[in-house]
């Protein structure tokens, strides 16, 4: 491209916003050349780790959840372009859909690093230190849920046969799965890691809960034509998605908790206090994004079996 004709681009790009394009192009003179350590904030990045122990591999933990949580930041935004497209088309969709489901096949592979790379008997003795803090508070993840499926479909399995009895986005909240990991439902009594995260967090997921109640991926598809909705590749990719998050991810998640929690023979509760097997396990909870896109035997053997 010609310099003539960058500078007339430039020109037209700031005089369809009603700017003046002068002082922006006199700006240009002035500023300093990108590098990849400023543009990345690499110093920074590297400062964010705080453990609470002097066990170097707490440093290995740290960084791998921090990771985690710029993965789930990276599905969220892909969440979202789908949620506020007004004249979705199936490429678009199938597209969205394939770029969530490789960042999941990122975070469920990573958890190798989990698994072997901590040492367990610095992982035991570190763990006591980050007491009630939980895996479970990770916001994000729960956005990811409330954004792919309807709220009945994230119901604790002790509610959803009355699910129809449960009235208003608030209501459904105070019921969902993961309120099993932090309350205990014979008394009401809330752990004190359930009672911190809806503190810091509560008003923000009853806002998301509201963005996606007709938003969410499950919603989107359900807005589809007939012929889109039967799309072999559509279909494919949010079974994969599925089966990504609700078993494989979630089993990988329980096999590494498994293999340091019962490391030392005896059983161990999560730091938050979790009865985490039943809590994580996917044949008891049943959480299932898409439920019209398995057969009844899928549905009825969820999570019984982890497939690759």
């Amino acid at each position: 491209m010609s310099q003539d004709k960058l500078i007339k681009d430039i020109n037209t790009k700031y005089q369809d916003l009603g700017e003046n394009p002068d002082p922006y192009l006199s700006g240009l003179r002035y500023t300093n050349p990108v590098n990849y350590w400023d543009y990345c904030e690499v110093d920074t990045l590297l400062t964010l780790q705080k453990p609470k122990t002097f066990l170097q591999d707490e440093n290995v933990f740290i960084m791998y959840h921090q990771v985690n949580e710029l993965l789930f930041k990276m599905i969220l935004s892909e969440i979202e372009q789908v949620s506020n497209e007004d004249s979705i088309t199936l490429d678009f969709f199938v597209a969205k859909l394939g770029r969530i489901n490789r960042y999941f096949d990122v975070l469920i592979s990573s958890f190798a690093i989990m698994k072997y790379g901590m040492d367990v008997d610095q992982y035991m003795k570190f763990r006591d230190a980050l007491t009630p803090a939980s895996g479970f508070q990770s916001v994000q993840y729960r956005k990811i849920e409330i954004a792919c499926t309807d709220l009945n479909n994230l119901l604790d399995a002790r509610y959803k046969e009355k699910a129809d009895e449960i009235i208003g986005l608030q209501s459904k909240i105070d019921h969902l799965y993961w309120q099993a990991a932090g309350k205990n439902y014979k008394t009401g009594k809330k752990s004190l890691m359930l009672s911190m995260f809806e503190e810091k967090y509560g008003k923000e997921l009853l806002a998301t809960a509201k963005k996606y109640e007709h938003t969410n991926l499950r919603a989107v598809y359900n807005s589809l034509n007939e012929t889109d909705k039967k799309s072999p590749k559509l279909i494919k990719a949010m079974k994969a998605l599925d089966n990504k998050i609700n078993i494989k991810w979630t089993m990988t998640h329980y096999r590494t908790a498994e293999h340091y929690l019962e490391s030392s023979g005896k059983p161990v509760a999560a730091t938050g206090g979790s009865p985490w097997k039943k809590y994580m396990h996917p044949k008891y909870q049943k959480r299932i994004f898409f439920p019209e896109l398995w057969s009844e035997e899928e549905l009825d053997t969820w999570g019984h079996e982890h497939k690759e």
